[in-house]
């Protein structure tokens, strides 16, 4: 099953019940504990997934999938234009060029393909701007990772207003081309689609449910395992016109904004500011934790992606992420460390606030034990108690991740203290008397 922005569920990740076997190996996996297992299978609770895809990785049955844009999907719009991830560079290996594969897009069926790294340049040198004109608070934390953006949101409420309020490079490239095409085609906005190429399911979540925007200025996002086999077709059938642009590449592509895809991309063409980069969901965890404790208030930037070594080692990329890491540290070198964007225009543009959020990020609505607020203090007592009487083994036999949160769905009404094996219940009192 395929999702349009049009469809009203705004999750990426979804599990086939009849693949799952319970093995509860995604309970552990979810850093929000978002996962249970009851009657043999695997569910999630909507209001605590945030898309990042760990169970995906680690389901050994392939039981767990995620829900992109299809490529049928784009006959709903009359003219067509695709903003690839920069991994995309990545996943042909090194004979590859990536105004070959811009071409090739081109090839299987959009009217237009442009090249998103002079605008995570611009994003760059905008950042910049941003931090010079606020000293405080610190550290910002930037927005790229979608995934990233919602842990903050559920987890981390307190860190919201920390969240960079610049639009990422794939919403400020679609802006960009929302304000050109339609005068230049003389077609309707609505008519024309705009789709991103993913490595990383969230993408389409955020696009669906923009945390920062109105609405978002993409119609959807095609995941790169998706449209690989298609481009790789186009590529083979195009061996001469391959030739032809090797010769004279037709896109000037930033070398500064081509490592975006790797951990520590982002940070890497600021100038003036001290700033550290973090990937990986556990780590970006512990350095939120930081962060929250008042800690790391020297960092003017915090760089988090939740995904190993950065978007490049997204879930629905085709390549070993070692292999197209590589190809993507060859490009930087290839492209160099000179700016393809004016300052000048992008100053222009971060003063009129083309580049920042429509309004801040909120917090996520918080999740209470009841309604009624002494009710819900006397529920938290009762989880109290309850969890102090669990054995803490955290093996997740009774379909919870953990005592504590098996605690917590009991005085939801969700779980029963007889669903752990250990525990001491009435009967099993009854029973040894």
């Amino acid at each position: 099953m395929n999702e349009t922005k049009t469809e009203k569920n705004f999750h990426a990740i979804h599990i086939t019940k009849d693949k799952c076997i319970g093995c509860v190996r995604c309970l552990s996996a979810c850093p929000t504990r978002a996962i249970r297992v009851q009657d043999g299978r695997a569910r999630i609770i909507g209001q605590l997934c945030i898309d990042c895809a760990e169970c995906l990785r680690i389901c050994p049955r392939d039981a767990i999938h995620s829900h992109t844009t299809s490529f049928a999907a784009l006959d709903a719009f009359d003219y067509k234009v695709a903003i690839p991830s920069t991994v995309l560079y990545g996943q042909f290996g090194s004979s590859v060029l990536p105004n070959e594969i811009l071409s090739a897009l081109r090839r299987i069926g959009f009217d237009e393909v442009y090249d998103l790294s002079s605008i995570c340049e611009l994003n760059c040198a905008a950042t910049e701007e941003y931090l010079n004109d606020h000293p405080r608070p610190r550290p910002y934390i930037t927005s790229t990772c979608p995934v990233v953006v919602r842990i903050i949101q559920r987890r981390y409420a307190s860190l919201c207003g920390q969240i960079l309020p610049i639009e990422p490079p794939r919403e400020i490239a679609a802006k960009i081309l929302r304000t050109i095409l339609p005068k230049s085609l003389g077609l309707p906005a609505e008519r024309i689609g705009i789709i991103h190429i993913t490595p990383c399911p969230a993408k389409i979540v955020s696009i669906n449910s923009p945390a920062s925007l109105a609405k978002s200025y993409l119609d959807g996002a095609i995941s790169i395992r998706d449209i690989f086999p298609q481009v790789v077709k186009a590529l083979r059938k195009s061996e001469e016109d391959s030739l032809m642009r090797h010769l004279f590449p037709e896109t000037l592509f930033s070398g500064i904004g081509m490592g975006w895809s790797l951990s520590g991309g982002e940070i890497r063409g600021l100038k003036s500011h001290r700033a550290v980069a973090v990937s990986g969901i556990q780590d970006t965890m512990r350095v939120l934790d930081q962060v929250e404790g008042g800690l790391l208030q020297d960092i003017d930037l915090l760089e988090c992606t939740v995904c190993p070594d950065g978007c490049v080692g997204g879930p629905l990329e085709v390549e070993n992420r070692f292999l197209a890491k590589s190809r993507i540290l060859e490009l930087v070198a290839a492209a160099g460390e000179h700016a393809v964007v004016d300052q000048k225009d992008v100053s222009r543009l971060y003063h009129r606030n083309f580049l920042s959020f429509d309004h801040p990020v909120p917090p996520a609505e918080a999740r209470p034990l009841d309604l009624d607020p002494a009710t819900a203090i006397r529920k938290a007592k009762l989880r109290d108690k309850i969890d102090a009487g669990l054995p803490q083994k955290d093996c997740g036999i009774c379909g919870a991740p953990d005592c504590r949160t098996l605690a917590d769905d009991i005085v939801r009404g969700y779980a029963r203290l007889e669903d752990c094996p250990f525990a001491e219940t009435a009967k099993t009192k009854k029973e040894k008397r």
